[in-house]
């Protein structure tokens, strides 16, 4: 790009041509301009998540603890000093966070589609983001009222059964979704995508199209990686895949997803937490900058978590680790060895979605659930206030 060519010359690069943009001063200022700029943002996530935490009233030892886990966290700050843009895209996402808990819809909306164009992943976030625009909760001229933490407050039980009955409702869902924040977010977030996708389009054509967008849904990557469907997809590598082949590794993804937004959607950092470790999980290509994605949304969590470093805390870091550590050892022998190991490191990836699927509900059974806001009290024509 700097000597005025596509990026996408590199037949690996598939990303958007913004990040090829920021890294223009590494021909002519410095190689490591990168590395430098990955690992700012990532101290940037940390200020955010810091933020983020004090918005909603969390005790300041608390706060330092939750940035602890993810400015020393080994796999964040490794993945960001090695050249990997994905702490950009964290540091974009838990913006966009702190513009709704402001009240700044517009800004929300305009860095919500600027990060689906980055990185095409955080478009799972839209459903709850369209959620939570609630006309009680976001009202012309007024600052949405946040719910404070509150190490006492329990999670209600019948919850998303009564949103699941209310969302089968056509009438209920027609007249709940047509709201004025989430048509202008949906609008302002759609036109900024489209705008840098025609833009890039027009500058570099199909070949953008296809490589920093299109192949990310239609990847079917041969190579070993964590995911369970890797094993089947080298076996058939050389067949084209059904469509009933595809859509099965694609229904879990989605129906892990509807259910996560139906169950979590107004508790908006712990939906989107659980959503991403269910996403990279069920995913059907899985490598380690994956993990970056929900490490900077778990420190957003922690205080309203129920669950004790001993022995729930250490069992689930040491499962995680473990599996991945398992898997790793038969990744060594296969690439570096030479060695015909790929059923025993397709087993050791159904152990490690074991893992992740045992990490996920404990999250889940020990969270306190807690709306990010506070729904306004609804008034009516006679100036009685209803519930």
């Amino acid at each position: 790009m700097a000597a005025g060519k596509s990026p996408f010359q590199r037949s690996t690069y598939r990303y958007s041509p913004l990040l090829a943009f920021l890294l223009i001063p590494n021909s002519f200022l410095h190689r490591s301009w990168g590395k430098f700029l990955f690992s700012a943002a990532d101290l940037l996530v940390g200020l955010f998540i810091r933020t983020i935490l004090k918005l909603r009233g969390v005790p300041e030892n608390l706060s330092m603890l939750s940035v602890i886990v993810w400015l020393f966290n080994p796999f964040t700050f490794t993945i960001g000093t090695r050249g990997n843009c994905e702490p950009i895209v964290c540091a974009l996402v838990l913006w966009v966070f702190i513009c709704l808990m402001n009240g700044r819809v517009l800004q929300a909306a305009f860095w919500y589609g600027l990060v689906v164009h980055f990185r095409i992943y955080p478009i799972i976030y839209a459903l709850p983001i369209l959620v939570i625009l609630d006309p009680h909760v976001f009202r012309s001229g007024q600052k949405p009222s946040l719910q404070f933490w509150d190490p006492r407050q329990e999670s209600p039980q019948n919850r998303s059964v009564t949103r699941l009955a209310q969302l089968l409702c056509p009438w209920f869902l027609l007249k709940s979704a047509l709201t004025r924040e989430r048509i202008v977010f949906s609008f302002i977030s759609a036109a900024v995508f489209f705008l840098f996708t025609g833009l890039f389009y027009h500058l570099y054509g199909w070949e953008f199209l296809y490589e920093a967008l299109l192949y990310h849904l239609t990847r079917t990557d041969p190579r070993h990686n964590f995911s369970i469907y890797f094993y089947h997809i080298y076996l058939q590598y050389n067949r084209k895949l059904s469509i009933l082949e595809k859509l099965v590794s694609f229904l879990p993804q989605l129906i892990v997803q509807v259910v996560l937004v139906l169950s979590f959607a107004q508790d908006l950092p712990f939906c989107c937490l659980v959503q991403t470790v269910a996403f990279v999980a069920f995913n059907k290509v899985m490598t380690a900058q994956y993990f970056v994605w929900f490490f900077c949304l778990l420190p957003l969590v922690l205080a309203w978590s129920k669950m004790k470093l001993k022995w729930k805390g250490l069992s689930c870091m040491t499962l995680w680790v473990a599996g991945q550590l398992h898997w790793l050892m038969w990744g060594y022998l296969l690439e570096f060895k030479g060695q015909n190991v790929f059923l025993q490191l397709w087993m050791a990836s159904i152990l490690f979605l074991a893992a992740n699927t045992y990490v996920l509900v404990s999250l889940i059974r020990d969270h306190r659930f807690s709306p990010v806001f506070v729904c306004l009290e609804k008034t009516s024509k006679g100036g009685k206030k209803l519930q």
